[in-house]
């Protein structure tokens, strides 16, 4: 190893990254930040909201205080997956955003493939399931927040994967030829 890779921060990198990588990375991490905040949000729903969740006032016109008459038990379960759920976003929230603005914006490509792969599990599991019609709800309110969020990963992710495919690697990727 030289002197001058000895002193160098192992998270620089020898080029300055394009802007699709840095517009790109933002855009991943601010959709990170607004799952986090639809998590937030539902979890404060959960507990201070009138109906189930965002967008979802009944089931079916059944309330959860006709639930909690029904049997107390059936509402605790309800908050219980409500708050898991809400944990899960959250959670899927703060991977995509530190991978985004440490590891994306830093141009490694296994944290972009990592940011994408969280989104896309977490998404492709939850989402067909509104489109089975089993509950009534509003679209806007519902769904419309995690789209909108949805939108803005796959642009920040496709700006970034472009950037990334067509600059160099960051100096940590390289193998060290001086050994």
């Amino acid at each position: 190893m030289s002197v001058d890779q000895a002193t160098v921060d192992p998270h620089e990198t020898e080029h300055e990254l394009g802007r699709g990588v840095r517009l790109g990375s933002l855009l991943m991490a601010l959709a990170g930040v607004a799952f986090i905040g639809y998590g937030v949000v539902f979890l404060a729903r959960t507990f201070f909201g009138s109906g189930f969740e965002l967008g979802v006032a009944t089931l079916n016109g059944v309330t959860p205080a006709d639930l909690d008459a029904i049997d107390p038990a059936i509402m605790h379960y309800i908050t219980h997956l409500h708050v898991a759920t809400a944990a899960f976003i959250i959670a899927t929230g703060i991977a995509v955003t530190a991978l985004a603005w440490y590891g994306v914006r830093s141009g490694l490509l296994w944290a972009w493939a990592s940011a994408v792969v969280a989104a896309v599990v977490g998404l492709g599991i939850a989402l067909p399931m509104h489109y089975m019609d089993l509950f009534s709800h509003s679209w806007v309110t519902h769904l419309g927040p995690i789209y909108l969020a949805t939108i803005v990963f796959v642009v920040g992710a496709g700006l970034s994967y472009r950037g990334l495919r067509s600059e160099p690697l960051p100096a940590e990727s390289r193998e060290n030829t001086d050994a």
